[in-house]
């Protein structure tokens, strides 16, 4: 009779253990879930944000228009993204053509006046912060996610369930690790 006591709290351990872990992991994929919409919220408030500058620049900047052409592009690129890779890259080259334009604005004086380029420049800086911040909170959802799910005795669960180890947001492309250079 104790030995089938034995055998039952062994067996009611396991599956506590089992259960713990499970969850752990879910709680971890909802973060790794909700640090990504934290990052598409401020993308969000910045594709807001950008057409109102560029309407803005257009006026100012007659000859740079090929700038004004790689923001939209890079923000409709971000917008057809369908992975987390696709919306870094798109993303990153978005904020290397944001960056072109206020390094830009210094060449045109009466841009670099305007009240409402300054607001939107200050609007913009605010949320790349934002970005930036929510960018590495996400990265570190993601190691602390797959951390688990590689981890014993995770790992077995993490197979059994389903769980898929989540993508870095990260910078691929080497060019766009260079300072932006601006040439007049």
């Amino acid at each position: 009779m104790i030995a089938l006591w034995i055998i039952l709290g062994v067996i009611a351990i396991i599956v506590i253990a089992i259960i713990g872990i499970y969850n752990k992991l879910v709680h971890l994929r909802m973060r790794v879930k909700n640090a990504w919409a934290q990052i598409d919220t401020q993308l969000k408030r910045r594709f807001d944000l950008i057409p109102n500058l560029v309407e803005t620049v257009k006026g100012y900047m007659v000859h740079e228009e090929k700038t004004l052409k790689e923001i939209v592009e890079a923000r409709n690129n971000f917008a057809s993204a369908e992975d987390v890779k696709g919306k870094a890259d798109a993303n990153n080259v978005l904020s290397n053509s944001l960056k072109s334009i206020f390094a830009l604005s210094e060449a045109y004086p009466d841009l670099k006046a305007n009240e409402n380029f300054n607001s939107l420049q200050v609007e913009l800086s605010g949320t790349e912060d934002k970005i930036a911040y929510a960018r590495q909170f996400y990265n570190d959802t993601v190691q602390m996610y797959n951390t688990a799910i590689m981890s014993f005795p995770s790992n077995i669960l993490a197979g059994m369930f389903g769980f898929k180890e989540e993508s870095f947001f990260e910078v691929t492309d080497e060019a766009q690790r260079e300072t932006v250079k601006v040439q007049f």
